[in-house]
């Protein structure tokens, strides 16, 4: 018999018969398993699931017997997927029931998602989308809060900031990485998160000491604060906004920027960062038009990497750009930002941003899925396009220091020319298969 349960009722021992929602959403291949391992239904609390179907004939129910023993049912995979996908799912998958094993026999200790202990782009991205759900579910709240007006504490956004900290500090691309792959990343509070992610990565690149660091993170995270304040929602705006519109918006620098200081709570150097961070180096950018250092060191910072989350995202008016193709754009705006901290900024993410597509010398196009620190031109990609044929490919996993003279990087491509059907799922699927197997 078939029951429906909130995401946070799951136990181990149920059987799983669906996940709500899109399967690209989350990051089982699996659509009927039977839940025998803490680190999964660690993954499927910390996912965008919101609730699931399960099975009580097959598994336990709220609140019902001890989970059955483990490796009983024959993971199923999806139907109506390819053969070349079914094959590597199937083998995803026994790779993960290999892992389950190891993690079982070494009885490993839930994850401390506040360690600073390095670890790979692939180990980490698990962590960070846990980071995300959690932070999410935070600052839901306190975007709502601040929409009615009601005041801030430091405290209630601290917790976000340790733990962003945090994933940067166990690895510097992967958080950023996931964000650049997420296909749902338009709400206010996304687009704060991953500004706030990048002031963070970015102040550590510069060699600003931790708590300065954090400060950077907490001024992009609430820098958009005063469009909860606007009478218009610029999310229902499928267009260009109108002048009219565009003078309201703008409005949201002074508005962010006196509720944050009616808080008293929070330094000067952050509640600033919303007043500035339109402003432009060259003087072209708004509240004040203010020039050069004029513009306080966040704001400088905060300009640069609001413009690259933005453009790397979907917006309802237009589609995202690759990463790289990103810089490529904000390298050509030339007088807007301060050109030493841009190259800091491109230094900390990379010559070539994890979610970026490019193409190399066999043809293929390629997603960049980790960076390697000695030398940020060959990172390691996944390839999934044959550009000769023009069809998608089975994914091939090439760490590109181990190539040279065989397979390098061409250049930087944009993928959406080739009219790749369900280009963003595909992105997103390549990403989580690298991460999975690379793990």
């Amino acid at each position: 018999m078939l029951k429906r349960i909130d995401v946070t009722e799951v136990q181990l021992g149920m059987f799983i018969h669906k996940l709500e929602g899109s399967w690209l959403k989350h990051p089982f291949w699996r659509t009927k398993f039977l839940l025998d391992d803490e680190q999964v239904l660690a993954d499927l609390r910390a996912s965008e699931v919101e609730g699931v179907l399960i099975d009580i004939e097959k598994g336990a129910d709220v609140g019902g017997a001890p989970p059955p023993a483990a490796g009983r049912r024959r993971p199923l995979v999806p139907a109506s997927s390819s053969a070349d996908h079914v094959a590597e799912r199937v083998r995803l998958e026994r790779m993960q029931a290999s892992q389950q094993a190891f993690r079982a026999a070494s009885n490993v200790i839930p994850f401390d998602l506040r360690s600073a202990t390095a670890l790979s782009v692939a180990r980490e991205v698990g962590h960070a989308r846990a980071v995300v759900a959690k932070a999410s579910r935070i600052l839901s709240g306190v975007f709502e809060q601040a929409r009615l007006g009601k005041a801030l504490s430091k405290a209630q956004v601290e917790p976000v900031i340790e733990d962003l900290f945090a994933s940067i500090q166990r690895n510097p691309h992967a958080f950023n990485g996931l964000m650049r792959i997420r296909r749902e990343n338009s709400t206010l509070y996304s687009h704060g998160l991953a500004v706030s992610a990048l002031m963070i990565a970015l102040g550590r690149q510069m060699g600003l000491d931790e708590q300065r660091v954090k400060d950077a993170g907490m001024a992009g995270l609430l820098m958009d604060v005063g469009m909860g304040h606007l009478p218009i929602d610029v999310s229902t705006i499928l267009d260009d906004l109108s002048s009219a519109q565009r003078n309201i918006v703008e409005t949201h620098t002074t508005l962010g920027y006196e509720f944050l200081e009616l808080g008293g709570e929070l330094p000067e150097e952050v509640t600033r960062v919303c007043l500035e961070h339109h402003e432009r180096y060259d003087g072209s950018g708004y509240p004040h038009g203010l020039v050069g250092e004029e513009i306080g060191l966040f704001g400088r910072m905060a300009a640069i990497c609001d413009v690259y989350d933005s453009l790397t995202s979907d917006r309802p008016h237009r589609p995202r750009v690759d990463p790289n193709a990103a810089l490529g754009l904000m390298r050509g705006m030339e007088g807007q930002f301060d050109e030493a901290l841009l190259d800091q900024f491109i230094e900390s993410v990379g010559v070539y941003p994890i979610g970026s597509v490019v193409r190399l010398t066999n043809g293929r196009l390629a997603l960049v899925v980790d960076q390697n620190a000695q030398d940020y031109t060959s990172p390691r990609v996944w390839s999934f396009y044959d550009v000769g044929s023009r069809r998608v490919i089975k994914p091939e996993d090439l760490d590109l220091r181990f190539c040279r003279g065989r397979v390098e990087i061409v250049c930087s491509d944009d993928a959406s020319d080739y009219a790749i059907e369900n280009l963003p799922a595909i992105r997103e699927m390549v990403f989580n298969s690298a991460c999975k197997a690379l793990a």
